[in-house]
């Protein structure tokens, strides 16, 4: 006698309302063990490896590669009732085993302990389907036991022109529905579709996973924070020499010290100063939040589009700490598997443009944070230089423009200029630091 569990599919970050199924590592007739990996899926923020709560044996799954669900929908049914040795190999008539329920220790929110599988994303074969459960929304005709074999973007494109599967003639290798197929089952009453060639001419991508967040996160910021930007124009000659000094030192040896280490240093040490740009605006409060902490966010552009990111706790980080962090920060979100922890609980964020080859920009503030710094391509420029005597002259140095968005509502201009004049004397003379 079995005994079914459904897993529905968890929340991963903070209040996500979907998922992509991405792979799936387990069929149905497979066995599975408490922790093991079963799916990977991509939400708005990450892609997150999912672990079954469940030992038992896998009767169905309830989603495709490239579906969408909503949190809270089923995702894969497993039978609980006979142990993970399997029925082959015992008594004829001995009871099946209860496996004993999930510990409710190390929870991903609610269902299981998060995997630390950091390998490549593994592939469905293409022989395999997954099977959907009888009684769900919407089960598929019967067909003497066996699913139309299609590829989801042929079962897209029979949904949208209102084709049943189970009555399309398959003409594709090992007997699976094309989309000629598909085309050529529309009902006469139906308009005949977009000839394949009229489509060429422009390609449409779905608005999904971290794009869709993405946008909905800088409209929402944009039309609730009243953002100002400032701009400054800053030698950074004397940071340039710290970089080659400190990435000559021992302890440095395995790391890429870059000046992005520098201006983000920088930054910390001008935060201590103006408090406000490390604070968020609580409407129905009707308070500002000061924190005493830094989480500072770093926008990482990725496969999936734009991510921040942020490591926690960074104003309380050595230079060679915060190297660290920002070497596993960039590794992490370049492989794309970014936690949603990490995506989440940011105070300030720092921007490199000049990474593209960029001088400035207008950067867009995070949501619910108070500032944003964005770091412009250090160049050498001719630069008016003074000696102790007061003579000038002009000679190529270091140079690299600063842009700093605030939120007015928390920070006033004389904060906000404040905050980026005293980010780039830092930068000018690291000595400065030492005040």
């Amino acid at each position: 006698m079995t005994s079914p569990q459904q897993f529905l599919l968890p929340d991963v970050g903070e209040g996500l309302t979907e998922a992509e199924i991405l792979a799936w590592s387990v069929q149905p007739g497979d066995v599975v063990e408490v922790n093991q990996i079963i799916v990977e899926v991509e939400t708005a923020k990450a892609a997150v490896e999912l672990p079954s709560p469940y030992a038992g044996v896998v009767s169905a799954l309830h989603a495709e590669v490239g579906e969408l669900l909503p949190v809270g929908r089923p995702l894969i049914t497993i039978d609980t009732g006979t142990s993970a040795g399997g029925v082959e190999g015992g008594e004829p008539d001995a009871p099946a085993v209860r496996q004993p329920e999930p510990q409710q220790a190390e929870l991903l929110v609610g269902y299981g302990p998060q995997g630390t599988g950091t390998g490549r994303r593994r592939r469905r074969p293409a022989h395999a389907q997954p099977q959907r459960a009888v009684g769900g929304e919407r089960s598929a005709p019967d067909r003497g036991g066996v699913r139309p074999a299609a590829k989801p973007p042929v079962r897209k494109l029979a949904k949208d022109l209102g084709v049943d599967l189970t009555t399309v003639a398959p003409t594709g290798p090992g007997n699976t529905i094309t989309r000629e197929d598909v085309r050529r089952a529309v009902p006469e009453t139906l308009p005949a579709p977009v000839p394949e060639t009229a489509r060429t001419s422009e390609t449409r991508i779905p608005i999904r996973g971290v794009r869709k967040h993405t946008a909905a996160a800088m409209i929402a910021s944009a039309f609730t924070a009243p953002h100002v930007t400032e701009f400054i124009t800053v030698d950074v000659t004397a940071t340039m020499r710290l970089r080659e000094l400190v990435a000559g030192r021992r302890e440095f040896r395995d790391l890429r010290v870059t000046p992005l280490l520098f201006f983000a240093r920088a930054f910390l040490i001008a935060l201590a100063k103006t408090p406000e740009a490390n604070s968020s605006w609580d409407e129905e409060a009707q308070e500002i939040v000061l924190k005493h902490y830094v989480n500072l966010g770093v926008a990482a552009a990725t496969d999936r589009g734009l991510v921040v990111p942020n490591i926690k706790g960074a104003d309380r980080m050595s230079l060679l700490e915060l190297a660290q962090a920002l070497a596993d920060l960039t590794a992490t979100a370049r492989a794309g598997r970014t936690s949603p922890q990490d995506m989440s609980g940011g105070t300030v964020t720092l921007t490199n443009v000049g990474v593209f080859g960029v001088d400035t920009g207008t950067p867009i503030l995070n949501p619910g944070e108070a500032a944003i710094l964005a770091v412009g391509a250090v160049r050498r420029m001719p630069w008016v230089v003074q000696d102790g005597d007061g003579n000038e002259r002009i000679e190529p140095r270091w140079v690299t423009q600063l842009a700093l968005s605030f939120d007015h509502r928390l920070m006033d201009g004389r904060q906000g200029s404040e905050l980026l004049a005293n980010t780039a004397q830092i930068l000018n003379e690291p000595g400065l630091a030492m005040l």
